[in-house]
Protein backbone atom coordinates (compact mmCIF):
# COMPACT_ATOMS: atom_id res chain seq x y z
CA UNK A 1 0.00 0.00 0.00
CA UNK A 2 1.35 3.54 -0.90
CA UNK A 3 2.32 5.35 1.96
CA UNK A 4 2.71 8.90 -0.22
CA UNK A 5 1.46 11.70 1.00
CA UNK A 6 -2.30 13.05 -0.28
CA UNK A 7 -2.51 16.31 -2.08
CA UNK A 8 -4.64 17.87 1.29
CA UNK A 9 -1.86 16.48 3.27
CA UNK A 10 1.16 18.08 1.16
CA UNK A 11 -1.13 21.67 1.21
CA UNK A 12 -1.55 21.77 4.77
CA UNK A 13 2.42 20.53 5.59
CA UNK A 14 3.34 23.98 2.70
CA UNK A 15 0.76 25.81 4.66
CA UNK A 16 2.01 25.40 7.99
CA UNK A 17 5.72 25.94 7.24
CA UNK A 18 4.21 29.36 5.19
CA UNK A 19 2.01 30.30 7.85
CA UNK A 20 5.16 32.09 9.81
CA UNK A 21 6.49 33.90 6.72
CA UNK A 22 3.23 35.21 5.55
CA UNK A 23 2.55 36.38 8.93
CA UNK A 24 6.03 37.98 9.44
CA UNK A 25 5.71 39.52 5.98
CA UNK A 26 2.70 41.37 6.87
CA UNK A 27 3.74 42.53 10.88
CA UNK A 28 6.89 43.92 8.77
CA UNK A 29 4.59 45.97 6.25
CA UNK A 30 1.94 46.63 8.58
CA UNK A 31 2.26 46.66 12.16
CA UNK A 32 -1.30 45.51 13.17
CA UNK A 33 -0.53 42.21 14.68
CA UNK A 34 -4.05 40.97 15.60
CA UNK A 35 -5.34 42.02 11.98
CA UNK A 36 -2.14 40.95 10.30
CA UNK A 37 -3.06 37.41 11.82
CA UNK A 38 -6.86 37.63 10.96
CA UNK A 39 -5.72 38.11 7.10
CA UNK A 40 -3.27 35.13 7.20
CA UNK A 41 -5.76 32.53 8.57
CA UNK A 42 -8.48 33.54 5.74
CA UNK A 43 -5.33 33.26 3.01
CA UNK A 44 -4.68 29.82 4.53
CA UNK A 45 -8.25 28.79 4.25
CA UNK A 46 -8.59 30.10 0.76
CA UNK A 47 -4.83 28.09 0.03
CA UNK A 48 -6.39 25.17 1.35
CA UNK A 49 -9.65 25.08 -0.51
CA UNK A 50 -8.40 25.94 -3.76
CA UNK A 51 -4.74 24.45 -3.84
CA UNK A 52 -5.91 20.68 -3.77
CA UNK A 53 -7.93 21.02 -6.95
CA UNK A 54 -6.40 23.86 -8.79
CA UNK A 55 -2.25 22.97 -7.65
CA UNK A 56 0.01 25.10 -6.03
CA UNK A 57 1.08 28.02 -7.20
CA UNK A 58 4.44 28.37 -8.93
CA UNK A 59 4.82 31.12 -5.63
CA UNK A 60 2.98 29.89 -2.55
CA UNK A 61 4.23 32.69 -0.01
CA UNK A 62 3.81 35.48 -2.88
CA UNK A 63 0.12 34.02 -3.18
CA UNK A 64 -0.51 34.26 0.56
CA UNK A 65 1.22 37.96 1.38
CA UNK A 66 -0.99 39.09 -1.34
CA UNK A 67 -4.44 37.25 -1.07
CA UNK A 68 -4.22 38.12 2.86
CA UNK A 69 -2.94 42.03 1.74
CA UNK A 70 -6.23 41.83 -0.15
CA UNK A 71 -8.08 40.82 2.73
CA UNK A 72 -6.58 42.90 5.31
CA UNK A 73 -7.28 45.88 3.13
CA UNK A 74 -10.60 45.06 2.34
CA UNK A 75 -11.61 44.46 6.05
CA UNK A 76 -10.03 47.21 6.83
CA UNK A 77 -12.00 49.62 4.13
CA UNK A 78 -15.03 47.83 5.52
CA UNK A 79 -14.97 49.47 9.35
CA UNK A 80 -15.26 53.32 8.48
CA UNK A 81 -14.49 53.60 12.20
CA UNK A 82 -10.57 52.58 11.37
CA UNK A 83 -9.94 54.90 9.04
CA UNK A 84 -6.79 55.97 10.60
CA UNK A 85 -5.41 52.49 10.39
CA UNK A 86 -6.78 52.51 6.16
CA UNK A 87 -4.76 55.28 5.48
CA UNK A 88 -1.47 53.57 7.04
CA UNK A 89 -2.17 50.60 5.43
CA UNK A 90 -3.10 52.06 2.24
CA UNK A 91 -0.12 54.44 2.20
CA UNK A 92 1.79 50.81 3.06
CA UNK A 93 0.23 49.21 0.44
CA UNK A 94 -0.33 50.87 -3.19
CA UNK A 95 -3.17 49.63 -4.97
CA UNK A 96 -1.62 49.03 -8.33
CA UNK A 97 -0.07 46.21 -5.97
CA UNK A 98 -2.93 44.58 -4.65
CA UNK A 99 -4.84 44.61 -7.81
CA UNK A 100 -2.57 44.67 -10.89
CA UNK A 101 -1.21 41.45 -10.99
CA UNK A 102 -1.83 37.59 -10.42
CA UNK A 103 -1.64 36.33 -6.41
CA UNK A 104 1.97 34.57 -6.84
CA UNK A 105 3.56 36.76 -9.63
CA UNK A 106 5.55 38.91 -6.94
CA UNK A 107 8.91 38.09 -5.56
CA UNK A 108 8.85 40.79 -3.10
CA UNK A 109 7.22 38.23 -0.42
CA UNK A 110 10.74 35.97 -0.30
CA UNK A 111 11.93 37.33 2.34
CA UNK A 112 11.57 35.62 5.27
CA UNK A 113 10.59 37.00 8.39
CA UNK A 114 9.97 34.17 10.63
CA UNK A 115 13.08 34.97 12.67
CA UNK A 116 11.47 38.31 13.52
CA UNK A 117 8.25 36.59 14.22
CA UNK A 118 9.70 34.56 17.11
CA UNK A 119 11.29 37.18 18.45
CA UNK A 120 8.35 39.26 18.84
CA UNK A 121 6.50 36.57 20.18
CA UNK A 122 9.20 36.05 22.90
CA UNK A 123 8.93 39.91 23.64
CA UNK A 124 10.23 40.30 27.12
CA UNK A 125 7.21 41.51 28.11
CA UNK A 126 5.16 39.10 28.20
CA UNK A 127 5.24 36.07 30.99
CA UNK A 128 6.35 32.62 29.91
CA UNK A 129 3.33 31.23 29.31
CA UNK A 130 2.36 34.07 27.21
CA UNK A 131 5.44 33.46 25.01
CA UNK A 132 4.30 30.18 24.62
CA UNK A 133 1.05 30.57 23.96
CA UNK A 134 1.54 33.08 21.30
CA UNK A 135 4.64 31.27 19.76
CA UNK A 136 2.45 28.25 18.59
CA UNK A 137 -0.92 30.43 17.30
CA UNK A 138 1.36 32.74 15.42
CA UNK A 139 4.37 31.12 14.81
CA UNK A 140 3.32 27.32 15.12
CA UNK A 141 0.11 28.09 13.28
CA UNK A 142 -2.31 26.08 15.54
CA UNK A 143 -5.70 26.95 16.54
CA UNK A 144 -6.46 28.65 19.85
CA UNK A 145 -8.07 25.34 20.27
CA UNK A 146 -5.35 22.99 20.00
CA UNK A 147 -3.29 25.12 21.94
CA UNK A 148 -5.95 25.26 24.96
CA UNK A 149 -6.26 21.63 24.43
CA UNK A 150 -2.96 20.93 24.74
CA UNK A 151 -2.34 22.91 27.79
CA UNK A 152 -5.53 21.79 29.52
CA UNK A 153 -7.23 25.13 29.82
CA UNK A 154 -10.86 26.34 28.42
CA UNK A 155 -10.75 27.28 24.93
CA UNK A 156 -11.49 30.94 26.53
CA UNK A 157 -8.89 30.92 28.98
CA UNK A 158 -6.22 30.21 26.46
CA UNK A 159 -8.02 32.72 24.38
CA UNK A 160 -7.70 35.69 26.86
CA UNK A 161 -4.13 34.64 27.05
CA UNK A 162 -3.46 35.43 24.06
CA UNK A 163 -5.20 38.47 23.37
CA UNK A 164 -3.53 39.78 26.58
CA UNK A 165 -0.22 38.77 24.98
CA UNK A 166 -0.95 40.54 21.66
CA UNK A 167 -2.07 43.96 23.66
CA UNK A 168 1.13 43.50 25.50
CA UNK A 169 3.23 43.52 22.83
CA UNK A 170 0.91 46.75 21.22
CA UNK A 171 1.02 48.35 24.32
CA UNK A 172 5.06 48.05 25.32
CA UNK A 173 5.47 49.57 21.21
CA UNK A 174 7.21 46.73 20.05
CA UNK A 175 9.23 46.78 16.65
CA UNK A 176 8.91 44.45 14.48
CA UNK A 177 12.93 44.34 13.87
CA UNK A 178 15.73 42.18 14.60
CA UNK A 179 16.97 43.50 18.39
CA UNK A 180 19.81 46.46 17.72
CA UNK A 181 22.57 45.13 19.50
CA UNK A 182 24.38 41.73 19.90
CA UNK A 183 23.52 41.31 23.79
CA UNK A 184 19.94 42.05 22.91
CA UNK A 185 20.11 39.95 20.34
CA UNK A 186 21.57 37.00 22.41
CA UNK A 187 19.27 37.52 25.20
CA UNK A 188 15.62 37.22 22.91
CA UNK A 189 17.26 34.32 21.56
CA UNK A 190 17.84 32.96 24.43
CA UNK A 191 14.25 33.55 25.65
CA UNK A 192 12.80 31.48 21.99
CA UNK A 193 15.58 28.72 22.77
CA UNK A 194 13.78 28.49 26.12
CA UNK A 195 9.72 28.26 24.68
CA UNK A 196 10.56 25.97 22.22
CA UNK A 197 12.38 24.07 25.19
CA UNK A 198 9.06 24.61 27.31
CA UNK A 199 6.97 23.20 24.19
CA UNK A 200 8.71 20.60 23.68
CA UNK A 201 9.11 19.45 27.11
CA UNK A 202 5.30 19.46 27.54
CA UNK A 203 4.87 17.52 24.79
CA UNK A 204 7.26 14.83 26.25
CA UNK A 205 6.07 14.53 29.68
CA UNK A 206 2.29 16.42 30.22
CA UNK A 207 1.89 18.50 33.45
CA UNK A 208 -1.20 16.97 34.07
CA UNK A 209 -4.22 14.88 32.09
CA UNK A 210 -4.77 11.03 31.27
CA UNK A 211 -2.03 11.09 29.03
CA UNK A 212 1.45 11.00 29.74
CA UNK A 213 2.69 12.84 26.69
CA UNK A 214 1.19 15.58 23.75
CA UNK A 215 2.56 14.15 21.09
CA UNK A 216 1.62 17.15 18.94
CA UNK A 217 3.38 19.72 20.89
CA UNK A 218 6.75 18.14 20.91
CA UNK A 219 6.52 17.36 17.25
CA UNK A 220 5.75 21.12 17.11
CA UNK A 221 8.37 21.61 19.10
CA UNK A 222 10.81 20.27 17.11
CA UNK A 223 9.64 21.33 13.94
CA UNK A 224 9.94 25.45 14.78
CA UNK A 225 13.70 24.62 15.94
CA UNK A 226 14.30 22.85 12.77
CA UNK A 227 13.15 26.51 11.56
CA UNK A 228 14.99 27.88 13.82
CA UNK A 229 18.19 26.21 13.39
CA UNK A 230 18.05 26.85 9.40
CA UNK A 231 17.75 30.72 10.25
CA UNK A 232 20.88 30.65 12.67
CA UNK A 233 22.61 27.40 11.33
CA UNK A 234 25.99 28.66 13.01
CA UNK A 235 24.16 29.32 16.45
CA UNK A 236 25.39 26.72 18.57
CA UNK A 237 23.21 26.30 21.42
CA UNK A 238 20.20 26.03 18.62
CA UNK A 239 21.70 23.25 17.40
CA UNK A 240 22.05 21.81 20.48
CA UNK A 241 18.32 22.25 21.74
CA UNK A 242 17.44 20.68 18.45
CA UNK A 243 20.04 17.67 18.83
CA UNK A 244 18.55 16.96 22.59
CA UNK A 245 15.03 17.38 21.13
CA UNK A 246 15.89 14.70 18.78
CA UNK A 247 17.93 12.12 20.92
CA UNK A 248 14.84 13.07 23.63
CA UNK A 249 11.96 11.85 21.19
CA UNK A 250 13.91 9.20 19.79
CA UNK A 251 12.93 6.99 22.96
CA UNK A 252 9.11 7.96 22.96
CA UNK A 253 7.95 4.56 20.74
CA UNK A 254 8.96 2.89 23.85
CA UNK A 255 8.14 5.25 26.40
CA UNK A 256 4.60 3.94 26.99
CA UNK A 257 3.29 0.12 27.14
CA UNK A 258 -0.25 -0.76 25.62
CA UNK A 259 -2.29 0.83 27.93
CA UNK A 260 -0.72 4.49 27.77
CA UNK A 261 0.91 3.30 31.51
CA UNK A 262 4.53 4.95 32.05
CA UNK A 263 7.73 2.90 31.16
CA UNK A 264 10.79 4.05 33.22
CA UNK A 265 13.99 4.66 30.99
CA UNK A 266 15.78 1.40 32.48
CA UNK A 267 12.70 -0.72 31.32
CA UNK A 268 12.19 0.27 27.94
CA UNK A 269 12.71 -2.08 25.10
CA UNK A 270 15.51 -0.05 22.82
CA UNK A 271 14.79 -1.86 19.67
CA UNK A 272 11.68 0.17 19.76
CA UNK A 273 13.87 3.51 19.67
CA UNK A 274 14.04 5.91 16.22
CA UNK A 275 17.55 4.85 14.87
CA UNK A 276 16.92 7.64 12.71
CA UNK A 277 16.63 10.60 15.19
CA UNK A 278 19.40 9.26 16.99
CA UNK A 279 21.69 9.31 14.26
CA UNK A 280 20.61 12.60 13.60
CA UNK A 281 21.12 14.09 17.01
CA UNK A 282 24.09 12.51 17.13
CA UNK A 283 25.43 13.91 14.43
CA UNK A 284 24.44 17.10 15.20
CA UNK A 285 25.94 17.34 18.67
CA UNK A 286 29.24 16.03 16.81
CA UNK A 287 29.23 19.40 14.79
CA UNK A 288 28.20 21.29 17.47
CA UNK A 289 30.71 20.46 20.81
CA UNK A 290 33.91 21.40 18.63
CA UNK A 291 32.62 25.25 18.07
CA UNK A 292 34.35 26.57 21.27
CA UNK A 293 31.72 27.09 24.37
CA UNK A 294 29.71 24.77 25.03
CA UNK A 295 25.76 25.68 26.29
CA UNK A 296 23.79 23.94 28.74
CA UNK A 297 21.13 22.33 25.82
CA UNK A 298 24.63 20.99 23.86
CA UNK A 299 25.60 19.58 27.50
CA UNK A 300 21.87 18.10 27.97
CA UNK A 301 22.15 16.93 24.58
CA UNK A 302 25.55 14.97 25.36
CA UNK A 303 23.73 13.32 28.50
CA UNK A 304 20.83 12.04 26.09
CA UNK A 305 23.14 10.89 23.19
CA UNK A 306 25.15 8.92 26.24
CA UNK A 307 22.05 7.34 27.49
CA UNK A 308 20.95 6.47 23.62
CA UNK A 309 24.27 4.76 22.65
CA UNK A 310 23.60 2.38 25.06
CA UNK A 311 22.47 -0.73 24.25
CA UNK A 312 20.78 -1.62 27.60
CA UNK A 313 20.45 -0.23 30.88
CA UNK A 314 23.41 -1.76 32.55
CA UNK A 315 25.54 -0.61 29.52
CA UNK A 316 24.92 3.27 30.23
CA UNK A 317 28.19 5.04 31.11
CA UNK A 318 26.99 6.31 34.44
CA UNK A 319 30.77 8.39 35.09
CA UNK A 320 30.16 10.26 32.10
CA UNK A 321 26.67 11.31 32.47
CA UNK A 322 27.68 11.90 36.62
CA UNK A 323 30.64 14.09 34.54
CA UNK A 324 28.20 15.87 32.20
CA UNK A 325 25.55 16.94 35.05
CA UNK A 326 28.41 18.35 37.08
CA UNK A 327 29.71 20.45 34.64
CA UNK A 328 26.00 21.48 33.74
CA UNK A 329 25.05 22.40 37.57
CA UNK A 330 28.41 24.73 37.05
CA UNK A 331 27.67 26.67 34.11
CA UNK A 332 23.84 26.09 34.74
CA UNK A 333 22.59 26.28 38.25
CA UNK A 334 19.07 24.21 38.45
CA UNK A 335 17.54 21.95 41.01
CA UNK A 336 16.21 20.08 38.38
CA UNK A 337 19.80 19.56 37.36
CA UNK A 338 20.66 18.93 41.10
CA UNK A 339 18.16 16.39 40.86
CA UNK A 340 19.35 14.20 38.02
CA UNK A 341 22.65 14.85 39.21
CA UNK A 342 21.48 13.01 42.37
CA UNK A 343 20.34 10.11 40.30
CA UNK A 344 23.53 9.57 38.37
CA UNK A 345 25.62 10.17 41.58
CA UNK A 346 23.84 6.64 43.14
CA UNK A 347 24.30 4.95 40.21
CA UNK A 348 27.86 5.58 40.29
CA UNK A 349 28.47 5.75 44.13
CA UNK A 350 25.52 4.15 45.55
CA UNK A 351 22.43 5.08 46.35
CA UNK A 352 23.41 7.26 50.21
CA UNK A 353 25.87 9.63 48.05
CA UNK A 354 22.18 10.13 45.70
CA UNK A 355 19.98 10.65 48.99
CA UNK A 356 22.87 13.05 50.18
CA UNK A 357 22.56 15.59 46.94
CA UNK A 358 19.00 15.11 47.88
CA UNK A 359 18.95 16.64 51.34
CA UNK A 360 19.85 20.49 50.10
CA UNK A 361 17.14 20.66 47.63
CA UNK A 362 14.24 20.15 50.11
CA UNK A 363 15.25 23.59 51.19
CA UNK A 364 14.63 24.92 47.76
CA UNK A 365 11.52 26.24 47.36
CA UNK A 366 11.13 25.92 43.13
CA UNK A 367 11.39 21.82 44.10
CA UNK A 368 10.67 21.25 47.62
CA UNK A 369 7.29 20.17 47.34
CA UNK A 370 7.67 19.09 43.36
CA UNK A 371 6.16 15.68 42.95
CA UNK A 372 9.94 14.79 41.02
CA UNK A 373 12.13 15.29 44.05
CA UNK A 374 9.53 12.62 46.38
CA UNK A 375 9.47 9.89 43.39
CA UNK A 376 13.57 10.20 42.83
CA UNK A 377 13.61 10.07 47.04
CA UNK A 378 11.30 7.02 46.31
CA UNK A 379 13.62 5.21 43.96
CA UNK A 380 16.87 5.88 45.66
CA UNK A 381 15.09 4.67 49.45
CA UNK A 382 14.17 1.58 46.95
CA UNK A 383 17.53 0.85 46.45
CA UNK A 384 18.87 1.06 49.65
CA UNK A 385 16.42 -1.30 50.75
CA UNK A 386 14.19 0.78 53.01
CA UNK A 387 11.29 -0.05 51.77
CA UNK A 388 8.87 1.22 54.24
CA UNK A 389 10.39 4.38 54.03
CA UNK A 390 10.03 4.27 50.00
CA UNK A 391 6.79 3.43 49.91
CA UNK A 392 5.72 6.64 52.03
CA UNK A 393 7.79 9.04 49.56
CA UNK A 394 6.40 6.90 46.38
CA UNK A 395 2.56 7.44 48.06
CA UNK A 396 3.36 11.25 48.42
CA UNK A 397 5.06 11.82 45.09
CA UNK A 398 1.68 10.31 43.59
CA UNK A 399 -1.02 12.61 45.71
CA UNK A 400 1.43 15.54 43.90
CA UNK A 401 1.24 14.97 40.31
CA UNK A 402 -1.47 15.99 38.08
CA UNK A 403 -0.45 13.46 35.55
CA UNK A 404 -2.73 10.30 35.72
CA UNK A 405 -0.19 8.14 34.12
CA UNK A 406 2.13 9.27 36.78
CA UNK A 407 0.35 8.86 39.47
CA UNK A 408 -0.44 4.97 38.27
CA UNK A 409 3.46 4.38 37.92
CA UNK A 410 3.99 5.46 41.59
CA UNK A 411 1.06 3.73 43.24
CA UNK A 412 2.31 1.00 41.14
CA UNK A 413 5.43 0.95 42.32
CA UNK A 414 4.73 1.48 46.40
CA UNK A 415 1.82 -1.19 46.00
CA UNK A 416 4.72 -3.48 44.98
CA UNK A 417 7.05 -3.05 47.75
CA UNK A 418 4.32 -3.23 50.18
CA UNK A 419 3.59 -6.69 48.92
CA UNK A 420 7.27 -7.69 48.72
CA UNK A 421 7.84 -8.08 45.45
CA UNK A 422 9.47 -4.94 44.26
Amino acid sequence: MSTAPTADRRTEDLLRELAPQVLGTLVRRHGDFDACEDAVQEALLAASLQWPGQGTPDNPRGWLVTVASRRLVDGVRAERARREREERIALATPQSELLAHAADATREADRDDSLALLFLCCHPALSAPSRVALTLRAVGGLTTAQVAAAFLVPETTMAQRVSRAKRTVRDAGAAFAMPRTEAERAERLAEVRHVLYLVFNEGYTATGGPDLTAPALSAEAVRLTRLLHRLLPEDAETAGLLALMLLTEARRPARTGPGGELVPLPEQDRTRWDRRLITEGTSLLERTLPRGRVGPYQLQAAIAAVHDEAEDADATDWPQILALYGLLERIAPNPVTTLNRAVAAAMVHGPAAGLELLTGLEEDRRLARHHRLLATRAHLLELLGEWEAAVEAYRAAARRTASAPERRHLTARAARLEAGTG
